[in-house]
């Protein structure tokens, strides 16, 4: 059976500086009518960047919709037309002053599919060279570093949130067989 729903009609009731609201009409694959609420995003990145020593670069920043401090991987969002990658070496470099001469690829995730459009590309960097960081104007956070093994202990002890962070940390594990 086929189960996709199709816009019949549509308008943008929000336009902000990164998301956009959509409300459309639908028709469910029985014919009925229905809507559906869209928030559509450019994207974003995620990155874990490993050094020679399996120690795991972290930020940790306040993170204003939860009202508190989050632990989390590097990340930021795609601008407009910008490749995955590229925008995964430019925020491990802003964010942390790290610049990977290894970056491998770990597919995306789809942290709330039943509302959102944005896709999180998740990386692992490697090979790190050591640079000066530069955050964006806005952007406050504490950069830091602890054991793979400590990041993955506190993963499975639920102790970190961060859906994104959560994914890649178990991906690498399996990918390094860390």
């Amino acid at each position: 059976m086929d189960y996709t729903e199709r816009k019949v009609t549509g308008k943008t009731v929000f336009e902000g500086h990164i998301i956009q609201v959509e409300l459309d009409e639908i028709a469910l694959p029985n014919g009925r009518p229905a809507q559906r609420e869209v928030v559509r995003h450019p994207g974003g990145v995620c990155v874990l960047a490993l050094d020679q020593d399996a120690q795991v670069t972290l930020v940790r920043q306040y993170r204003y919709p939860m009202g508190e401090h989050i632990i989390e991987l590097p990340a930021g969002k795609l601008d407009p037309g910008e490749e995955p990658s590229v925008a995964a070496r430019r925020e491990l470099e802003e964010e942390t002053g790290l610049r990977a001469g290894k970056l491998t690829y770990l597919g995306y995730l789809l942290a709330s599919p039943g509302f959102c459009d944005e896709r999180l590309h998740m990386f692992l960097a490697q090979e790190l060279e050591h640079l000066d960081s530069h955050p964006d104007e806005d952007e406050f956070l504490d950069v830091f570093t602890m054991p793979y093994s400590e990041l993955l202990s506190k993963v499975m002890a639920g102790e970190l949130h961060d859906a994104k962070s959560v994914a890649i940390t178990l991906k690498t594990k399996v990918l390094l067989g860390l």
